[in-house]
Order: C-alpha cells, then structure tokens, then sequence
C-alpha cells in the first residue's frame, strides 16, 4: 500500500516500543520496522538500523540505512506497518505468481509502483533489504535529490540554524525559489507549447480553423499545470521538507490526477468536434445524433478512471476498487436491467442503423418522424405533433417499417361508379385515367394500374394504383389533389357517376312516373371529344400544386 510519508511514527504496541532495543530481522515486518525505528529522533541507533543491510562492512551499512531512510522521507512514502506481512515464511504472490513455494523467492517489495527495487528478501533465517536494493541505492538517491544543496548549508551555516515557525530558514528561501521558477516555467511554456499544438493540429488535420483557440488553450493550459507539478516533485524533496511533504506530495499526486483529467477532457472534445464536422459530412443524420451519445460515455469514463485513481492516492487499494467496481457492476447490472438492454439497444441501433434522424418509421403501433435517439430510448413525433419515447430495447426487438427508405410512395384506392354504367363509358373512362396517370408530373408513368377491378355490393370497382415519385408527404398530399380533380372532372365529363352504398329498387310499371334510368351518351365520337377535352385542360393546367403543400413541407411521413 502507497501512502505520503516523511515522519514515522507507528509504534505496533506500547510494550513493544518500550522493549525494542535490538534489531528484529525475523519477518518481513519486523525488518522493515527495525530500519525506520532505529533512524526516529526519539530511538535514533543507526548502528541497529544498519543490521539490516547483509553483507556490508558497519560503515556502509550505515550510510545504505540512512540513504534509504532520506529516500522514503523525500518521496513522501509512508509505509504502513499493519499491512507488511510478519511471516517468516512469506512469498509474494503478486511478484511470483506462476512459482511454487519451495522454488519461490522469499522477498517482500513495500512500494511495487514508486520503488520497485527497494525490497527484503529472507537470507537464511533473517530478513534483509536485498543486494539488488544495495546496487540501486545510488542511482535512486541521484533521481529523488537530483540538486543537492549541502553546499548552501556549509556556504551559509546561519541559513541552517536561524529558523523560523521550526523550519530553517534555507529551506524557506529554497521553497520561495521553487514557487518562483514554477510560475516562471509555466508562463514560459505555455505560449510555446500552445504553438507546438496549433502546429500538430494543422499539419494532421490540414485545416487552420479545425479547433477554436480556447480549446488548444484549455488543453496547453492542462498540460504545462502538469509539467509544474512533475517539475515541483522532482525538486521537492532536495529541500527535506520531512514534516511537510506527507501533505505536499499529497496535493500534488491530487493535482496530477485532477490535470490528466482535464487533459483527456480535453483531447475528447477535439475529437469529438472533428466526429462533428466528419458527420456532417455524411448522408446519415444518426451520426450527428452518435455525437452527443459518445461524448458522454467517453466523458464519464474519463471521470470514472479519474475517481479511482484519486481513491488509490487515499490508500484504497487499486485491486480492491477494481473488484468492488466489477462486484458493484454485476449487482448495478441486475438492479437495472432494462436499462442496460436499452443501452445495448443503443448501440445496435447505430452499429445497424436502420434508420436515420428524420426518417418516417412504423414502429408497433406508433407512426411518426424519428427526432433523437438517446442512451435509453428513441424520441418519434406522430403526424398529430405528440411525441413518442420508445426504449430503444423494444426497438431492436421489433419489426421496423422505414417509410423514409422508400424509393416510392405508393397510392392504392378503388373509384366505385354505378352499376348501370355503360361498358364503353366504363372502358373510356377506364383510358381516360390512364391518360391523366400519364401525363402528371408526379408518377410513374411507367409502372402503374389503372383497371375494371370487380364488382362490389353497391358499385363497379376501378382500380387505381400508382406510384409518386416524391417523398415528402407534403408534396405527395398535393399530387394526390391534382391526380383526383383531373379524375373527378373525368367523370363529370363523361356523365360517369360515382356510387353510393345503397339498395335500389326498380319499378318498371308506376302510373305518371318516369323511369329512373340515367340516359348516358355512348356515341364514340361524342365519348372521345369529351376525354380530350378534359385531358387537354389537364396537360395545359398550370396549377403550381406544390403551393398546396402543407405549412412545413420538411415534414416527412
């Protein structure tokens, strides 16, 4: 377990402490707490200390203890004496993970992440920091105190013994240099990394107005916070701030998490906004719909990554979180079934797409225009403006029919006329249809029917079935005007009448009463001057019927 630590101050019990006066090498623990005990200022023995450096001549040894104590303290580590195991017979299952015991190393490492080369390792029946710390101590001291300073104490021995609030007065001088050059470094860098990033960004993208400056600068601004906080830790600890740094390095390892974040944050947006301009692009409106779905899963694992790193910083182990994060998971999971098959949905409606942002879709019962597709459902407006949150589960789990892919509107309906109509006025009106089919500007003259379909209960059946050519469902209701007033002029001209549903009874005997026959004109002649007439006023109308279209012609059935 990694803490911040500079002062070492645990004691495993009263009696304990009481009675320590030699160094205790039998575990893993007891050699750990035998080096920093013995290097406190209350139990200061660093002849004990040393003991638990093998293989050392005494003045060596010493020096390894204390180089490795200033370690500790100027990376701000704390270790934890609870959690080192007192196991004289320990083996690391995380460092030997495939091994058996007898042929495993008996060794123990405090600080995995931040010291890897820093361990204890069982020699015989005692414990003791390894050779391979021994080898790497040097080069470790050089990296946590890269400056080192005892010049200024020997140079100016006053700066060491004047103090002020307890802390000597070289060190204060030293952190107000440090808070100095930090301010310097990061109004240094940033106008130089912002045209670094500026250039990256119009040599990859080839476009100078790709990104709005205040995005590159809210990312360099992210970036240079956190070179200051690398570059006040590598400092730091040349100033031995012992009693401090447990709390320095503290806010700075929270301030290097909080920066990644918005660094990420950031690099999300920039991709997120060229996804934009990319979509728009696109003939699919579902992928400008994707965006605003991406940007907030993408954002909440930025913010879900930043969380657990910040518990780790508090000492909450990271395999703990992981595997409470995975538990946790499961059971949210279960608890919330619907919602994760709706975002399942999700994601098999944009992976499959079948349909897109303002295409009209027969889902169920439910007949509209899709508005927005979200996390949990999809949003359809019906033809009477109500809305419509359909989960997007029962979306990918039924048909759906997409109106808006058609290459067609199809228009089916039959023309009911009397039963006493004649069959040449039924055959020219018959022709007379397909005529006007013909000539509109709005079907299909190659594919349609026009045809004496059956007879019905009250009415000879015309068949009428064509196809228009326009999608927009304005447009379509004003081809179907047009199509029907030529129809209904048709048969006004031809004296065609259209039925109703009705019984007729016919009397052929009733005193002073006329028979109720129609009288219909069937001569040929007169038929087809009739028909070109109205076919003629039809081809020659220069009704503009796109002006009857509805209010908002965008509106798509």
């Amino acid at each position: 377990m990694k803490k911040l630590l500079v002062v070492f101050l645990f004691l495993s019990t009263i009696a304990f402490a009481q009675e320590a006066v030699k160094a205790d090498l039998s575990n893993p623990r007891a050699t750990i707490y035998s080096h920093l005990y013995f290097l406190m200022p209350d139990s200061y023995k660093p002849d004990e200390a040393a003991k638990t450096f093998h293989g050392l001549s005494h003045k060596k040894a010493v020096e390894e203890a204390i180089k490795l104590k200033q370690i500790l303290d100027g990376k701000g580590l704390l270790v934890d004496i609870n959690k080192i195991p007192n196991d004289p017979n320990f083996v690391d299952s995380i460092v030997n993970p495939l091994k058996s015991l007898d042929k495993a190393k008996q060794m123990y490492v405090p600080f995995p992440s931040e010291l890897p080369l820093v361990y204890v390792e069982k020699i015989g029946r005692n414990w003791y920091y390894s050779k391979e710390t021994v080898d790497n101590l040097d080069a470790i001291y050089n990296d946590v105190f890269p400056w080192r300073l005892n010049w200024v104490q020997e140079k100016f021995p006053k700066l060491k013994t004047h103090k002020i609030f307890s802390v000597e007065l070289w060190k204060i001088i030293g952190g107000t240099i440090l808070i100095i050059a930090s301010i310097l470094v990061f109004f240094l860098l940033r106008p130089i990394l912002f045209f670094i990033v500026r250039k990256i960004q119009r040599l990859i993208l080839k476009d100078k107005n790709k990104f709005d400056d205040k995005l590159i600068k809210s990312l360099v601004r992210s970036i240079v916070l956190l070179l200051v906080v690398q570059f006040i830790k590598k400092t730091l600890p040349s100033l031995q701030l012992v009693d401090l740094n447990i709390y320095l390095f503290l806010g700075l390892r929270i301030a290097e998490t909080i920066f990644w974040v918005f660094i990420l944050l950031n690099l999300m947006e920039m991709v997120m906004l060229y996804f934009n301009k990319f979509s728009k692009r696109t003939h699919s409106k579902l992928d400008e719909q994707l965006s605003p779905i991406l940007k907030k899963i993408l954002f909440g694992f930025v913010y879900f990554l930043g969380f657990l790193k910040l518990l780790t910083i508090f000492g909450v182990d990271p395999k703990t979180v992981l595997a409470g994060a995975s538990i946790g998971g499961i059971a949210f999971a279960f608890a919330a079934q619907d919602s994760v098959k709706n975002l399942i949905g999700t994601v098999v409606i944009f992976l499959d797409k079948p349909f897109h942002i303002g295409d009209w879709i027969e889902i169920g019962s439910v007949i509209g225009v899709v508005e927005k597709v979200g996390l949990r459902s999809t949003r359809v407006r019906a033809a009477d403006t109500s809305v419509f949150q359909i989960p997007n589960s029962k979306v990918t789990e039924v048909e759906v029919n997409n109106k808006g892919l058609r290459q067609f509107r199809r228009y089916n309906t039959e023309l009911g006329i009397r039963y006493d109509t004649p069959p040449e006025l039924i055959e020219a009106f018959v022709e007379g249809i397909r005529k006007i089919v013909d000539l509109h500007p709005d079907t299909r003259s190659e594919s349609y029917n026009v045809e004496f379909s059956g007879f019905g209960d009250s009415a000879l059946l015309i068949l009428v079935n064509v196809y228009f050519k326009a999608l927009d469902w304005g447009i379509e209701q004003s081809s179907k005007h047009r199509l029907h007033m030529a129809i209904v002029k048709l048969a006004a001209a031809l004296n065609v009448e259209f039925a109703f549903p009705s019984t007729t009874v016919m009397i052929e005997q009733f005193p002073e009463k006329e028979n109720p026959i129609i009288k219909y004109d069937t001569n040929k002649e007169n038929i087809k001057k009739k028909i070109d007439v109205v076919i003629e006023e039809f081809k020659n109308s220069k009704q503009e019927y796109h002006e009857s279209a509805p209010l908002n012609p965008s509106f798509r059935k």
